[in-house]
């Protein structure tokens, strides 16, 4: 009997390990190892050619390229994984060998399903490591639910409670494959991110200092471009630049975990995307440019974006939503804010005023307005226009340069202006 009840608990323990019973959120699912380690002077080589060397300055250290797989939940609580990267400084210079604070990064934005952050070729990869690794920081960021070796089904966009967990998880997956690779850790922890990375650190932001703070030791946490005011931004009369991407990302996700944004996908979209929008983002194979090109998103034929949003959504559904307070989108973007909790840490807040996607006075001010109001004390609150503008020049008069300037805006011209600002305000907290 003793062998058939051993027998038994180890066949019920396999089950539960199954089924996810057995597993801790942040476990690895495989050994850390490194894939690339890029070195000082080709980490400082690609900050000059770039232009990102003002703002980065020579690297310090080499950068290991750590690939990481961990286990997660999703939105209601399922174990699930994500993947993504840890940067680990190495090098015999000054504050090169730790004990390292850590950084937790969160992207922008991504409509490419495969793509990873533990590509050390990929753009907001290498500006982690010039501005932050290569300076003595350990960075980990996630790739999110549903992307790249995601086994999720979907990514729940501009979901704040999933990207706060996978979030909190990716830093105890750091700390597991530093114990590992032998790293050592100082314990200080910041979260930063942006655009989507800036909803998604403040959400996680949160939720340390509200479930955690016992477990991470929060020093700090700098949110850049992130769209706050979610609700807000449904009332809005014209439609934000990027529009046709980011908003049936955001509508079809949230019918995924709510259930109740439409009773059918052709009450929200029109033909011809109503038939394919519902699983188009992210996509295996479709990049930005090729939505558009292959007309499976509206913007081939230079659609402003209330004329891309005309293409894409039924009238009554953009009506509903703007007028109607018990809409079930508006009631969805309400769960999905950030408005109204308080941070007890340094606060930074971060974007320029020009901003066409995320705009400057519809979720900054707004937010930074609401921790005033409750006299919150630890925020800091920054515009990077003036640098933007001595960087880049004042947008032109003409309407084809005008254009072209603002669609750089958000993705090109604020981003490293924001992580400036965020290494200034980390290098005094780490």
């Amino acid at each position: 009997m003793k062998k058939l009840y051993l027998l038994t608990a180890v066949a019920a323990a396999t089950l539960l390990a199954a089924c996810g019973g057995g597993v801790d959120r942040g476990e690895l699912r495989s050994a850390p190892t490194a894939a690339a380690t890029l070195s000082s002077s080709a980490i400082t080589a690609g900050a000059t050619s770039s232009g990102l060397i003002g703002i980065s300055g020579p690297a310090k250290c080499d950068v290991r390229v750590v690939p990481l797989d961990y286990h997660t939940v999703g939105v209601r609580g399922e174990m699930s994984n994500s993947t993504g990267v840890m940067l680990v400084p190495s090098g015999s210079a000054a504050g090169c060998s730790g004990p390292f604070p850590l950084l937790a990064y969160s992207r922008g934005t991504e409509v490419l399903k495969t793509r990873t952050l533990a590509n050390p070729t990929d753009g907001e990869t290498q500006l982690l490591a010039a501005v932050y690794a290569a300076q003595g920081y350990a960075v980990v960021a996630t790739d999110y639910l549903g992307f790249a070796g995601s086994q999720y089904s979907f990514h729940p966009y501009l979901h704040a409670d999933s990207q706060a967990t996978t979030i909190v998880d990716s830093i105890r997956a750091a700390r597991s494959a530093a114990s590992s690779l032998g790293v050592s850790l100082s314990g200080k922890v910041m979260v930063s991110g942006y655009s989507q990375g800036g909803h998604a650190s403040m959400a996680a932001h949160r939720a340390i200092e509200r479930d955690h703070a016992g477990e991470i030791n929060l020093v700090g946490g700098a949110h850049l471009a992130g769209p706050y005011n979610l609700s807000g931004s449904f009332k809005l009369a014209d439609a934000i630049a990027g529009y046709q991407f980011f908003v049936p990302f955001l509508v079809t996700a949230w019918q995924k975990i709510y259930g109740d944004i439409y009773s059918n996908v052709n009450q929200a979209f029109k033909a011809p995307y109503a038939s394919t929008i519902e699983n188009l983002l992210p996509n295996p194979t479709l990049t930005y440019t090729t939505l558009v090109t292959t007309g499976a998103l509206p913007g081939a034929n230079g659609e402003t974006p209330n004329q891309a949003r005309d293409a894409l959504f039924q009238p009554a559904f953009i009506t509903d939503v703007r007028t109607n307070d018990n809409n079930t989108l508006y009631l969805a973007a309400k769960k999905n804010d950030l408005l109204g909790w308080s941070p007890r840490g340094a606060t930074l807040l971060c974007s320029g005023s020009g901003d066409p996607t995320v705009p400057f006075a519809l979720h900054q001010a707004v937010m930074k307005a609401d921790f005033d109001a409750r006299g919150v004390r630890t925020v800091t609150s920054v515009d990077v226009d003036p640098q933007i503008r001595l960087a880049f020049g004042a947008p032109p008069s003409d309407p084809a340069g005008f254009a072209q300037y603002y669609s750089r805006y958000h993705g090109t011209f604020a981003p490293p202006m924001c992580a400036a600002a965020a290494r200034q305000f980390f290098d005094a907290v780490k």
